[in-house]
């Protein structure tokens, strides 16, 4: 699609005022569909990261959440495709996954050993980083829900990966900052 084609894009169409949408590749599926479910919480974890990224207190993690930011956005337009449709846009590899796990091994290295569970919060950037995960956590359980249509496995298997980066990038930005981790005491009976 050109840039002309761009300015010429309307935002509204209305074809969705009855509570239907149409995925690449044809057809017409109620708003509460799982498939659209799924790619609905894909794009709300982008926007989450986008927030959390607009708190400019991930430095050292910058690059790798815009990365993060243009997978979810592949996998948000590969779940808005019809099942056996092809849409030319890139897949998930291994590489991609290992690339989390290196980020999670290297930002682990500078934490103190986790001994307790901790709470969300401490500071506005930790706090954004744990609504991500649990958006993320949404996010893979409604791709789940579509693991007997059309899908490639290693998107759940990403978004796993994803949610533990995120708790770690959590911690991460609570340690770089100063700030306290909340530790889970439990209630006194």
């Amino acid at each position: 699609m050109g840039c002309t084609d761009l300015e010429a894009m309307k935002i509204y169409t209305g074809k969705g005022d009855g509570g239907t949408t149409a995925l690449f590749g044809g057809g017409k599926f109620r708003k509460d569909d799982v498939r659209i479910e799924a790619y609905g919480t894909i794009d709300e974890l982008n926007a989450s990261i986008g927030h959390l990224l607009a708190e400019g207190v991930v430095h050292t993690q910058e690059q790798t959440l815009m990365n993060i930011q243009n997978v979810l956005f592949d996998i948000g337009s590969n779940l808005a495709t019809l099942p056996g449709k092809a849409m030319p846009m890139p897949m998930l590899t291994e590489d991609d996954i290992k690339t989390l796990e290196n980020e999670i091994d290297a930002m682990s290295d500078d934490l103190p050993p986790l001994k307790n569970f901790i709470l969300p919060g401490g500071s506005v950037a930790v706090a954004l980083s744990h609504i991500c995960r649990t958006v993320c956590r949404r996010a893979e359980r409604r791709v789940v829900a579509l693991e007997h249509q059309d899908l490639d496995p290693l998107v759940i298997k990403f978004l796993n990966r994803l949610s533990d980066y995120l708790f770690v990038l959590g911690r991460a930005i609570a340690h770089d900052s100063g700030v306290e981790e909340i530790l889970w005491t439990g209630r006194k009976a």
